[in-house]
């Protein structure tokens, strides 16, 4: 079967290849077919070695398909079935799961660690557990999450990663509050999602936040109330909150220079929430005295902060209602052949999402 294979990390470009085969499957396994999968940040950042990630791997998280075939033991799912990848499945048993934080079980990290593909020169790992840039792939029945027959493949492929983190970040970790004041740095496909969350919430002012025009203009679209380069931020602050600071600042960039500019843009008592997932070697510092006297919550928000199968459910659902856009988020659609175009395209910053169909 063919998919997009990263041999080296800190390699720019994936090869396209048809000798790839799925393997693992057996008891609590299934088989899905992909038939749409969006690029997702994470994918390039696991590509350049800022996210861990044994290579060769295929990259893709973000994936949406039909069950080709079930292994013992598996219920609630058959040959035919759609389906939304959820790279994060929750095991039910872990301590975090118990306390009902599933975002936070490891399970699927663990299953990052054993190679799901196989080429004649040896194995290949999927991302995340996953892998999502090829036409089939073996994973467990937890990360299989049925879909309702009216979402389309490219939305439930959205759904199933960047929409969920950022509404959730909106709704589930800082709660904002109806009428307050929101700031989101980097306007991206997460990003997008997380100003659709606050406007969801009833946020009065939501100000995007990037340096790409186009990105800038796409925040106005989608509900943001101003939009800015990174260097007019500090002047909205002051015309907008009388330069106390807002009431609540999301950094979905990945980097501590826009981690504490974002600290610095929230009011004392304010919330930071920090939904950009960034180096282990780069560290965000803020000093004793100004964590003591500012008051200001500092919350990072995994994959939503909340139970991603009632995430998934809420998506779809405003969606119906016509509570958020989705379809719009997919700026560019490619076939598996265009993935290096489509790569280009995000780094540049002229992509919200691409959809790869499959």
């Amino acid at each position: 079967m063919r998919a997009a294979v990263l041999h080296e990390i800190g390699q720019e470009k994936l090869e396209v290849l048809d000798d790839v085969e799925a393997v693992g499957f057996g008891p609590g396994k299934v088989k899905l077919r992909i038939r749409a999968t969006g690029l997702c940040h994470s994918d390039v950042s696991a590509m350049s070695g800022v996210l861990p990630q044994p290579a060769p791997f295929i990259p893709g998280h973000e994936g949406a398909g039909e069950v080709v075939d079930v292994g013992d033991g598996v219920s609630g799912l058959g040959a035919g079935d759609r389906v939304l990848v959820c790279w994060l499945p929750a095991c039910g048993e872990c301590p975090s799961c118990k306390r009902g934080q599933t975002q936070l079980c490891l399970a699927g990290f663990m299953n990052a660690g054993t190679p799901n593909f196989k080429r004649p020169g040896g194995d290949v790992f999927g991302f995340a557990g996953t892998g999502t840039f090829t036409e089939e792939v073996v994973v467990g029945a937890g990360c299989a999450v049925p879909i309702p027959d009216d979402v389309p493949f490219e939305i439930a492929a959205l759904i199933g990663c960047g929409v969920t983190t950022g509404l959730g970040a909106a709704i589930n970790t800082a709660q904002v509050e109806a009428g307050s004041s929101v700031a989101v740095i980097g306007c991206g496909g997460v990003g997008i999602s997380t100003i659709q969350g606050a406007r969801v919430q009833g946020a009065a002012q939501i100000v995007a936040v990037d340096p790409v025009a186009s990105r800038r203009e796409a925040a106005l679209r989608f509900g943001a109330t101003e939009a800015v380069a990174p260097g007019e931020l500090a002047d909205a602050k002051q015309r907008i909150t009388g330069g106390e600071g807002f009431d609540y600042v999301f950094e979905v960039v990945g980097k501590s220079a826009t981690a504490r500019t974002a600290y610095e843009t929230t009011r004392r008592g304010g919330t930071l929430c920090v939904v950009g997932a960034g180096a282990m070697d780069d560290t965000f510092q803020v000093n004793m005295f100004e964590l003591f006297f500012d008051e200001k919550r500092i919350l990072p928000s995994m994959y939503g902060g909340g139970d991603v199968l009632r995430s998934y459910e809420r998506a779809i659902a405003l969606w119906r209602a016509g509570r958020i856009d989705l379809e719009s988020m997919i700026t560019h659609r490619v076939r598996l052949d265009g993935i290096n175009d489509a790569l280009d395209q995000m780094r540049t910053g002229e992509a919200l999402r691409t959809c790869i169909e499959l």
